[in-house]
C-alpha cells in the first residue's frame, strides 16, 4: 500500500503542462475544483472529466502515477460508492431488502460522486507532478502577497514555506515507513494476521520510531536553514523570477472553455 502513495513527489519531463507559470496552474487548480463542485450532472461532470484527461495526456507523466494515487485510497472510494447506492430515493427500485433499497437515482449518486472524487484526485496530483516544491512555495507566496498591505508579509511566506515543506516531506515519511515496518518484519512482527486490536497494536512499533525520525528531520532542516543564515523573507531575494507568457495565456483560455462548456451543459440539462 505504501508504495502505492506518490502524493507530492515530482515528475521531471519537458511537457507544456511543467512550462506553465506555477501561479497560473495553482489558479487554474481552484478553478477546476470549482467547476468540478459546480457539475450538477453526470453531462458536465463528463466534460470535467474530458478536460482532466487532457492535462494528464499534455502533462507526460504516466498514468499509472495517477492510478496509484487512486489505488492508496481504493477503499475510501469504495466505501462512498456502496453507501451512495443507498441515497437515492428517486428512480424505478432495483433491489430491496429491510429498510435498504437501491433504485437507478441511488446508481446515479454513487457513479457521480465516485467520479468527482476521481477528478478531485487527479486535477490535485498534476499540480505536484508537475511543479517543483521551490516554485509551489514561491507561486503560493506570491498569489498570496496582497496580505502584506495588511500585516501580514511574514505569515503570508511562513504559511508557503510549511505548506512546502509538508509536501516535499510526504514521500521521504512514507519510504521512512517501509523501512522500519521491513525492519519490524525481520524481527518477526506480523501486520496482516490477527484481530483488529493486535493489528492496532503492531502499528506502535512503527509509529514510535516514524514519530522520532519525523523530529530528528525536523531539527535537521531547522539547522541546515539556519547555517545558511535563512532569516525568512526579509531581505530575501529569489533566484528564479516567474514571467507570464503565452503557453500560460492559452492555458487559461482553455480552462475559460471548458468551464463555460460547464455551465452550458448545466443551464442545457437542467
Amino acid at each position: 500500500m505504501l508504495n502505492d502513495i506518490t502524493f507530492g513527489q515530482y515528475f521531471e519531463t519537458s511537457s507544456i503542462i511543467h512550462r506553465i507559470d506555477p501561479r497560473i496552474k495553482i489558479l487554474l487548480l481552484i478553478n477546476q475544483i470549482v467547476f468540478i463542485f459546480l457539475s450538477k450532472n453526470l453531462y458536465s461532470l463528463f466534460v470535467a472529466l474530458i478536460f482532466a484527461f487532457l492535462v494528464i495526456f499534455l502533462s507526460k507523466v504516466p498514468l499509472k502515477m495517477y492510478l496509484k494515487n487512486l489505488k492508496a485510497i481504493l477503499p475510501i472510494i469504495i466505501f462512498t460508492a456502496v453507501l451512495n447506492l443507498f441515497y437515492g430515493n428517486s428512480g424505478k427500485l432495483l433491489w430491496s431488502f429491510w429498510k435498504l433499497k437501491i433504485t437507478t437515482g441511488g446508481i446515479f449518486n454513487s457513479v457521480f460522486l465516485t467520479t468527482r472524487i476521481f477528478l478531485l484526485i487527479v486535477v490535485s496530483a498534476v499540480l505536484t507532478y508537475t511543479t517543483t516544491p521551490n516554485d509551489l512555495t514561491d507561486a503560493i507566496e506570491r498569489l498570496l502577497s496582497p496580505l502584506r498591505f495588511i500585516g501580514l508579509k511574514n505569515a503570508v511566506h511562513t504559511l508557503a514555506m510549511m505548506m512546502t515543506i509538508a509536501l516535499r516531506f510526504i514521500p521521504t515519511l512514507v519510504d521512512e515507513t517501509k523501512k522500519i515496518m521491513n525492519a519490524q518484519k525481520a524481527r518477526g512482527a506480523d501486520f496482516e494476521n490477527g484481530k483488529l486490536k493486535e493489528k492496532i497494536n503492531a502499528l506502535i512499533p512503527i509509529l514510535i520510531p516514524l514519530l522520532i525520525s519525523a523530529v530528528r528531520r525536523a531539527y535537521e532542516l531547522a539547522e541546515a536553514m539556519e547555517c545558511r543564515c535563512y532569516n525568512g523573507v526579509e531581505g530575501r531575494k529569489r533566484m528564479k523570477q516567474f514571467h507570464l507568457k503565452w503557453k500560460d495565456f492559452f492555458a487559461v483560455g482553455v480552462s475559460a472553455v471548458f468551464s463555460a462548456l460547464i455551465i452550458i451543459v448545466n443551464t442545457i440539462t437542467g
